[in-house]
């Protein structure tokens, strides 16, 4: 790492997201919001920043997993934080966060992005980003972007399993209840 790219890394990396006083930290927010352990959203956070560090430096755009868009997304409402200490403190950059226009086209784009992405954070860090948060391509593209908010409060979520063997015992004793007759 250059010394100009090693001091940026140590900027990051030291920034605390949000009012240190806060009873709801940021990390509880986004584990709270994304139904994620504490442990599992600290761990976000550090990829968020590592994301960021990339965005600063690798050179060409680069795309984030769906968990580390979480916590930028989470991190653009403290906006106070984001845009008046973060970007011109920290990264010493702007960086924006632009929605995809949709479509063929873009979804190759994003992509090609993410493959880069993915490329590059192996290049700056020297290891392969945790699978868990960077998936391939394949999840982060086509079955995240399925993903939607539920508030538990007012439905059910059942796996997708239980769901079907519901049903067909369902449809099972009703078929049973109709031969009886």
């Amino acid at each position: 790492m250059r010394a100009e790219d090693t001091a940026l890394w140590q900027r990051i990396a030291d920034h605390h997201i949000g009012p240190p006083d806060a009873s709801l930290t940021f990390a509880a927010r986004l584990a709270r919001e994304n139904r994620w352990d504490e442990a599992h959203a600290e761990r976000v956070i550090g990829e968020y920043k590592r994301f960021c560090y990339l965005a600063v430096t690798a050179g060409h755009p680069v795309t984030p997993s769906d968990a580390v868009d979480q916590a930028w997304h989470l991190h653009l409402t403290y906006s106070r934080d984001y845009w008046q200490s973060f970007c011109p403190e920290v990264l010493r950059a702007d960086l924006h966060h632009g929605p995809t226009a949709g479509g063929p086209v873009e979804r190759e784009r994003y992509y090609r992005q993410y493959a880069d992405t993915l490329a590059a954070y192996e290049a700056a860090f020297g290891a392969l980003p945790p699978a868990d948060i960077w998936p391939d391509a394949h999840r982060r593209f086509a079955i995240d972007p399925r993903g939607v908010r539920v508030n538990f409060f007012d439905g059910i979520m059942l796996p997708r399993r239980v769901a079907l063997a519901l049903g067909l015992a369902v449809f099972v004793a009703g078929w049973l209840a109709g031969r009886m007759m």
